[in-house]
């Protein structure tokens, strides 16, 4: 038996809900045909927007969408993606398929996609390919709500009132495909960017985010917050930044052949789990370096790439990375998600890669047809999270499984937390692949009153097809029993479980 205890009085941060966020890049079907069809598409849409995606994204509650990119962003020239779309330049997507990308989609339709979706928007800036004015001038265009040149533009363009920015981005991959930059050269660059990313509005700040590491490069995080917090930065702008990014992906280590989406077996299966929480060793090394310069957490650690990387479909363009979905990457975002909350103390935003289409999506579409994925349903169930206050939670019981003893995981992984009515929202993952899981669930101080619960279980390679779009899907689960301490249950392998506990009292 598995004792999970919980201590709903002590609360230990806020879960922000931007910490359940989403990336969309020009990339593949995620944009085109993934999220915006055209305004005369036989595919119902909204102003181009394809209806039923945005519904079920609405559904899921979307916080907030990162755009353009991705190593797109940094070859990605804003001006070229405003205007009539028959006068738009059109270019290549070198980094993506080397297909043609026409900009049909650009900051006009980005804004009314977010605005369809009720979330916030978070805009990545060209740094690689770009310059400061280009930069300053797109923030102008999207927030200056006064007499500008590109105010008038904007306005020319069909746009009478600024938008609002919740987060900019500094570049992309800084590292790697926004520049091949050591981490010296971008945190000057960095400082001098940022320095026009003017806010024309007081009362809506934008949110500064500082191009941070790939994965465990702990060296790049040192020296940039070294560099950027260098005189003459006064204390106030703690390091002229507000967020500092961090990129984690489970699988890419393998190099170019990471291994198929859904032929795997239970050696795979632990690996790819292992490498998941893996994630909260390079999370707490970089806070630590955090901590150093940024003692009181002012700047955010913003996981804003994160999931599984597989190797794409057999048969589909190689650039345009789309992959399926199955039980193996529904526990990786359950177990990555409940990490991201235990560490919200300093985590402020993740967004998983990507939304649709490609990589872990939470959707993917075929012509007019859509299907929700495992992760779609775990993303789904989990937003009970969103705005709630972390509660401390422990394990006692549980063990290790695995195959090699190299990659071992927890047989059982939580979080809990508690929203502003009181009610707790209780988050488990079963990693075993066959054994299921006898819990009992304690409470410190109060009885429950009533409880539901909702889960999503399979075979470990079990995933959604066009011709099966529901092979994978979340029930209701009735299986726990209520007891003066709490309540007990049995968790099934391979499963991801969410209970909502109204305590008396």
């Amino acid at each position: 038996m598995i004792t999970l205890y919980i201590n709903e009085n002590k609360k230990l941060g806020h879960i922000n809900p931007e910490i359940y966020g989403h990336f969309s890049e020009h990339l593949g079907r995620c944009i085109y045909e993934g999220l915006y069809v055209g305004e005369n598409s036989e595919i119902p849409n909204v102003n181009g927007m394809r209806t039923d995606v945005v519904e079920a994204l609405k559904e899921m509650k979307v916080p907030v969408l990162r755009w353009p990119g991705g190593c797109f962003a940094d070859e990605y020239h804003w001006k070229d993606g405003v205007g009539p779309k028959e006068k738009r330049k059109k270019m290549v997507n070198t980094n993506w398929g080397g297909v043609t990308e026409d900009n049909s989609f650009g900051t006009h339709e980005f804004f009314e996609l977010c605005e369809q979706l009720g979330c916030k928007t978070y805009v990545n800036g060209n740094v690689g390919s770009g310059s400061i004015q280009e930069m300053s001038e797109w923030v102008e265009y999207m927030t200056l709500d006064g007499v500008s040149p590109m105010a008038d533009w904007r306005r020319e363009n069909g746009r009478e009132k600024p938008w609002k920015v919740y987060y900019f981005r500094v570049g992309n991959g800084d590292w790697g495909c926004g520049g091949n930059m050591t981490p010296d050269y971008y945190a000057h660059l960095y400082r001098r960017y940022q320095t026009y990313i003017r806010c024309y509005d007081k009362n809506a700040p934008i949110f500064k985010i500082c191009g941070g590491a790939n994965a465990d490069d702990y060296e790049w995080t040192d020296v940039v917050l070294r560099e950027c917090f260098r005189n003459p930065a006064p204390p106030e702008a703690h390091g002229f930044m507000d967020g500092l990014s961090v990129h984690y992906y489970a699988g890419v280590e393998k190099g170019i052949h990471k291994g198929s989406a859904t032929d795997f077996d239970e050696a795979v299966w632990f690996n790819t789990l292992a490498r998941a929480l893996y994630i909260e060793e390079v999370l707490t090394r970089h806070s630590a370096i955090m901590d150093t310069y940024d003692p009181e957490k002012k700047i955010g650690m913003m996981v804003d790439e994160w999931g599984c990387w597989h190797d794409v479909e057999p048969g589909t363009n190689p650039g345009f990375l789309y992959q399926q979905n199955t039980m193996r990457d529904a526990l990786t975002a359950g177990v990555s998600l409940n990490i991201f909350n235990k560490h919200c103390d300093r985590i402020k935003m993740a967004c998983i890669a990507q939304i649709v289409n490609v990589l872990q999506s939470v959707i993917l579409t075929e012509g007019k047809k859509m299907l929700l994925t495992p992760t779609y349903h775990v993303f789904h169930m989990y937003k009970y999270q969103h705005d709630a206050e972390l509660v401390e939670s422990w394990l006692e019981g549980a063990g290790k499984t695995g195959v090699k003893e190299t990659e071992m995981v927890p047989e059982v992984q939580e979080s809990v937390s508690v929203d502003e009515n009181g009610v707790l929202t209780v988050t488990l993952n079963n990693l075993c692949t066959e054994a299921e899981k006898e819990i009992e669930l304690v409470l410190t101080k109060k009885k429950p009153a009533h409880v539901s619960a909702r889960i999503v279980h399979g075979k470990m390679q079990a995933y959604n097809s066009f011709e099966e779009p529901e092979r994978v899907t979340e029930e209701d689960f009735t299986d726990f029993r209520l007891t003066d301490r709490g309540l007990t249950f049995t968790i099934p392998a391979c499963s991801v479980l969410m209970f909502r506990v109204e305590m008396e009292g």
